[in-house]
C-alpha cells in the first residue's frame, strides 16, 4: 500500500510543484498557465524549460479536466494569463464570456487504452482484443469525470463507437457501467500512477500520456479513436446528454488562449504565439503529440 500511496503522491507532487514553486529565471517573468491535465508531462518538464530558457518566463501551472477550468475561469475563480484546452468546446466557453479574442490550435492526439505492467491481464491486453479484455469480470478501470473533463466524455464515445466497429451492441455498458460511474472515476493527475503502480488495470488515456509515464498502451483504430479528421462524420454518430445538454465527439486538438484578464498580457501573448513555433512544436513532436492539421482558430464572437 506504501508504494501506491507514495506514486500517487510523487505524481501530485509534481502537479502542485507547477503551482506553486516555479523558479523565475534572473529578471523574469511569472505566467499563470491553466491547461488541460492530459498535458501536465510535457507543460511541467520540457515546455517550461524552454520558456524559461528562451522567454525568460516561469510557468506557473494549474493542471485540471479543461471544462472544469472553463468554468472556473468564466466564474473567475482563478484568472490565469493562458488558458489551454483540448477540444473546442471548453475554449469555446472562454471565447463566449469575452475572455479571450482568439485560440489558436498547437498540437493533436488520440485515443487510446492505457494498462498496468503489474495487471495480470498485462499480457491478455497484447495476445486479445483490447475490448475483450475489459470486459472481463474483476477487471479494474478507471477513467475520468464525463461531467468536468472531455477525456471523460471521449472514453464513453470511444466505446459506443466500438459497439459499431466490432458489432457488439451493449459493450459500452458492460464495459463502463453507468456513464457517470464513481467506481471507475478518478482525478485526471492520479490515473498513470494509479496504473504504474497496480492499483488500476487499465485506464482510458489520449497516446500522449502513457508514453509520458512510459506504461504499455493499446492503439485503437482510427474508426474508434477519435483521431483522425476525415472520420469526423462517423464519430458523430456518438452522443451523450449529462445534465441536459448532449456533447458529440470534437477533434481532439489543443488550443491556446492568452486571456483578456491576465495578469501580465504582453507576456500571456508571447507564450501562446510561441507554442506555434518551431521550438515548442518539435517538443510537442517529441512528447508523442501530432500537428493540428486542418484545425483552424477559434474566435469570440
Amino acid at each position: 500500500m506504501f508504494f501506491i500511496e507514495d506514486s500517487i503522491a510523487v505524481t501530485r507532487r509534481i502537479f502542485i510543484a507547477g503551482v506553486c514553486s516555479a523558479a523565475l529565471p534572473a529578471g523574469g517573468t511569472p505566467l499563470e498557465v491553466a491547461y488541460a491535465g492530459s498535458m501536465a508531462s510535457v507543460m511541467e518538464g520540457p515546455l517550461k524549460r524552454k520558456a524559461a530558457a528562451e522567454l525568460g518566463m516561469a510557468l506557473a501551472g494549474r493542471a485540471q479536466g479543461a471544462s472544469g477550468l472553463a468554468q472556473l475561469i468564466v466564474s473567475r475563480s482563478i484568472r490565469p494569463d493562458v488558458f489551454i484546452s483540448v477540444t473546442p468546446s471548453p475554449m469555446v466557453i472562454v471565447l463566449g464570456a469575452g475572455l479571450a479574442a482568439r485560440a489558436a490550435a498547437i498540437a493533436r492526439t488520440e485515443m487510446a487504452i492505457a494498462y498496468s505492467p503489474r495487471s495480470r491481464w498485462a499480457g491478455e491486453f497484447r495476445s486479445r482484443p483490447w475490448w475483450r479484455v475489459l470486459e472481463e469480470p474483476g477487471l479494474r478501470f478507471g477513467r475520468t469525470d464525463p461531467l468536468t473533463d472531455p477525456q471523460g466524455r471521449n472514453m464513453v464515445f470511444v466505446m459506443q463507437l466500438a459497439e459499431r466497429f466490432y458489432g457488439q451492441p451493449g459493450l459500452a455498458r458492460r464495459v463502463l457501467g453507468p456513464d457517470v460511474n464513481a467506481r471507475q472515476i478518478f482525478s485526471e493527475p492520479s490515473v498513470e500512477a494509479r496504473l504504474q503502480s497496480g492499483e488500476l488495470d487499465a485506464a482510458s488515456s489520449y497516446k500522449i500520456q502513457p508514453l509520458a509515464f512510459h506504461l504499455p498502451f493499446v492503439t485503437l483504430p482510427e474508426e474508434v479513436n477519435l483521431g483522425s479528421t476525415r472520420r469526423a462524420a462517423e464519430y458523430e454518430q456518438a452522443r451523450l446528454t449529462l445534465g441536459g445538454r448532449t456533447f458529440h465527439p470534437e477533434p481532439l486538438v489543443y488550443y491556446a488562449a492568452p486571456l483578456k484578464e491576465a495578469a501580465h498580457p504582453v507576456e500571456a501573448a508571447r507564450f501562446a504565439g510561441w507554442l506555434r513555433g518551431d521550438s515548442a512544436q518539435e517538443i510537442f513532436r517529441s512528447a508523442g503529440y501530432d500537428p493540428p492539421e486542418g484545425a483552424g482558430e477559434l474566435r469570440g464572437s
